[in-house]
């Protein structure tokens, strides 16, 4: 154990010098700077050798190196060395100690992605009356990673992604925060992160406070890229009809991830210019910058110049492209470099910009039947929720749309083996892609019989009705799912509910004992009672399981409309703030959801639970919570409570 810890502090301490040399260390740095290394050095690899294989690992020169990557250089450049013929070098115990050391992670930065991203929150928020002391951040330095240690800034960005995502009463703002509150304000921040679609599996407040680069460049990639893409939909850019030939097209083109509705906007584009090549990806397709001269030649030929398509030099026309787009007014988010070497995410941002700038879309198309009535404007914030709950579940895939891409079951098996781990035979499934439908309705005949096994109401449905995307019933079977997962969950801390099972009873009674026992008449009848539109139960309920969380001074009387808006948004940032993993929106509240308004009050009923006893209030005593579950029903799946019969939630 001794050599192997002195075999990690040796690499540990030659990375430090390397890196102490010139201040920084980064790839092209590498295969000079590994010349002294046994086994890599120049005694058995040319300096050309080294760099080539390197380059392979990793091309973008300019990005630094953590100790991490280090490693996987030396291991690469060491298994390099021991296979090539009359090296002279030997494999030693050595590699499999730093196998195991290292993972298969890449965690080296971009630089002109952070230069970009930095440019972005300078523009966005450079005038906000808290972060201007702190903006404009240099993007040369790692300013960025060191501002948002106290949580504001990514809870604001977020905000200018998904406006009214989080209420900013909500955000701890003093200039000195004592390290409770900044954990509350990158507890506030990775649930509304989620609760806007990015995906946040496996990354903790304390990435955020150490200011783990990677990482943090990671989520601020995510929310940029939302509020970039945010009017690639028909709701927002209805001209984007315009794509489609008839109502069956328009139903595809909805069902779309918006990068691949702006590829199809893209090619739309350059088909008037005859442009012959499709344009399928943000990196290798573009990187000649012919599609992009053809692009904007269509959208703003008063700023065109028939240069940059007379260009050979690709660089060159690179730098063309982008003075046209300055002459349009369009902000850059990547250099001539970016667009030649293919950076996925930056040409993305650009191209993205551009169509927010000129999307050159007229509104002569009829679009009468995009019109929606109430029932779909509630779907569809059903389905927003229940797909953005999936996805924080860490899927191996991102699921844009519910009604489309969990039409093969593979999703949904997936979702109930997070679940309930276990439960889904993984030999009779079928893997994406799949050609043959009747391999779908295979993996969905699964997923009904396991929804019937954990008690599901699904009378009368098959696994095909899935498959056909039927929406009613995948709402309602993603809402059991969900409702189960939340159950099983209190059902599993078991010093409080005694192995019970939970049912929504319980959950009813435990929130209205709360508020009563702080000497409050507020009452909550069931999960559909109008009495909570005004949000006041639920404001006396957190400030019941953390006295400090609500400032009262903030709250509104919750008479009118927009009161009450005031108060729902107030509620959903504060119960994120604590740690309630939720994904409703303020109208859930105001409407009154019951499915939503169950799955809010159960999740501070979980949060609550899960704390230790000497950290909550003293109004309810630990014994007095369990007897308070215990003495309540213990049936299985009690609906009584909330009235949710699957005849409402999808005529099942």
């Amino acid at each position: 154990m001794i050599w192997k810890l002195f075999l990690f502090f040796s690499f540990c301490f030659k990375f430090m010098s390397m890196k102490r040399e010139s201040g920084k260390l980064t790839i092209g740095d590498l295969p000079a700077k590994m010349s002294r290394l046994k086994v890599v050095g120049s005694d058995h690899l040319t300096e050309e050798q080294r760099a080539s294989v390197i380059q392979d690992l990793h091309p973008k020169l300019d990005d630094d190196v953590d100790f991490e990557f280090f490693l996987k250089v030396y291991l690469q450049l060491q298994s390099h060395a021991t296979a090539t013929p009359g090296s002279g070098a030997k494999s030693n115990s050595s590699s499999a100690f730093l196998k195991a050391a290292t993972t298969t992670l890449l965690h080296t930065i971009s630089e002109s992605e952070k230069a970009s991203y930095v440019a972005h929150i300078n523009n966005y928020l450079g005038e906000d009356e808290f972060l201007k002391r702190y903006l404009p951040i240099d993007p040369s330095t790692n300013d960025l990673f060191e501002i948002v240690k106290d949580g504001v800034l990514l809870c604001k960005l977020i905000n200018v992604a998904v406006p009214g995502t989080i209420d900013e009463r909500a955000i701890n703002t003093k200039r000195v925060l004592n390290p409770w509150e900044r954990n509350e304000n990158h507890t506030l921040c990775l649930n509304s992160a989620k609760a806007v679609g990015c995906t946040v599996v496996n990354i903790g407040t304390q990435d955020f406070i150490e200011g783990r680069r990677h990482l943090v460049l990671g989520v601020i990639s995510q929310i940029i890229k939302i509020q970039l893409l945010a009017d690639l939909n028909l709701k927002k850019t209805p001209q984007l009809v315009e794509l489609v030939d008839d109502s069956k097209d328009v139903e595809e083109l909805m069902s779309l991830p918006p990068e691949k509705i702006l590829l199809r906007w893209m090619n739309f584009q350059l088909k008037k210019a005859q442009y012959k090549k499709i344009v399928t990806n943000f990196s290798s397709d573009v990187k000649d910058a012919e599609a992009y001269a053809h692009l904007l030649n269509v959208l703003a030929p008063e700023h065109s110049k028939p240069s940059a398509l007379a260009a050979k030099n690709t660089l060159e026309r690179a730098k063309l492209v982008l003075e046209h787009a300055d002459r349009m007014g369009c902000k850059r988010y990547l250099t001539p470099k970016d667009i030649v070497e293919g950076s996925p995410n930056l040409n993305l941002a650009f191209v993205a910009h551009v169509f927010q700038h000129r999307n050159g879309l007229s509104t002569q198309k009829q679009i009468s039947f995009l019109e929606t009535s109430p029932d779909d404007a509630l779907i569809s914030r059903e389905e927003r929720a229940f797909r953005f709950w999936i996805n924080s579940l860490g899927h191996s895939t991102y699921i844009n749309n519910v009604f489309e891409d969990l039409r093969n079951g593979w999703a949904l098996l997936e979702s109930l083996d997070k679940i309930s781990p276990g439960i889904v035979n993984w030999k009779i499934a079928n893997k994406p892609p799949i050609k043959m439908p009747f391999r779908k309705v295979e993996n969905c005949n699964q997923v009904v019989k396991i929804g019937k096994q954990l008690k599901f109401s699904l009378v009368n449905v098959a696994g095909n009705d899935i498959v056909q995307g039927n929406k009613k019933l995948i709402l309602a079977y993603l809402w059991q799912l969900m409702r189960f997962n939340i159950l099983q969950l209190l059902k599993n801390l078991r010093f409080h509910s005694h192995g019970k099972e939970i049912s929504d009873a319980d959950i009813l009674e435990w929130a209205n004992t709360k508020v009563s026992n702080t000497g409050s008449q507020s009452c909550m009848k069931s999960f559909k009672d109008k009495s909570l539109s005004d949000g006041i139960f639920f404001l006396e309920l957190l400030s019941s399981v953390q006295p400090r969380v609500v400032n009262w001074s903030l709250v509104t009387k919750g008479v009118t409309d927009e009161e009450k808006k005031m108060n729902a948004t107030y509620i959903i940032s504060i119960a994120r703030k604590l740690g309630c993993s939720i994904f409703l929106l303020p109208e859930d509240i105001t409407e009154v959801n019951q499915k939503m308004i169950l799955t809010l009050t159960a999740s501070i009923m979980y949060w609550f639970l899960k704390q230790p006893t000497e950290d909550r209030p003293s109004a309810i005593s630990d014994s007095e919570g369990s007897s308070q579950l215990e003495t309540i029903s213990n049936s299985t799946l009690d609906d009584s409570a909330s009235e949710s019969s699957m005849e409402e939630n999808g005529n099942l």
